[in-house]
């Protein structure tokens, strides 16, 4: 709720609502990005969910003649554990499938970032302890560690 009231008092403010840094977890990688997300990719479907999409957004720059650093981001999920969620509060299901975002940052490093799934739900219905929430989290984390190379 906390979030949810200083986003609206800088939208009020006329300044942009932004995720605070500890919502994002980010892990760092030891490949490139088409790597990275290809480990990535092998190690969601390797782990029994479903990959629902791979977005390159450098190709989506390119194909307006602009350029962008490599970035690409997953949207996959277990609908056996994003039901629930959504089961306490529909709601959830703008944040989910989950998605891990790859990228490229200025001074060449690569990064997989993601949203903690227990910061994502923060604002809604859902109980931070809620079983779902730390499978969600430990799936992530292993998943994102596997990708990175770690």
């Amino acid at each position: 709720m906390k979030r949810f009231l200083a986003a609206a008092a800088m939208v009020m403010a006329g300044l942009p609502a932004l995720a605070s840094s500890d919502d994002i977890v980010k892990v760092k990688s030891f490949s490139d990005v088409g790597t990275t997300m290809d480990r990535l990719e092998a190690a969601v479907t390797g782990a029994g969910a479903n990959v629902f999409a791979r977005v390159d957004h450098t190709a989506g720059a390119a194909s307006v003649d602009m350029e962008l650093a490599p970035t690409q981001v997953l949207i996959f999920g277990n609908p056996k554990i994003g039901t629930q969620a959504m089961q306490d509060d529909p709601v959830a299901g703008l944040f989910l499938p989950m998605k891990v975002l790859v990228y490229r940052d200025g001074a060449g490093q690569v990064w997989l970032a993601y949203e903690d799934p227990k910061e994502m739900f923060d604002d809604l219905a859902i109980d931070d302890d809620a079983e779902y929430i730390k499978m969600m989290t430990g799936a992530l984390g292993k998943l994102t560690a596997k990708a990175a190379g770690q």
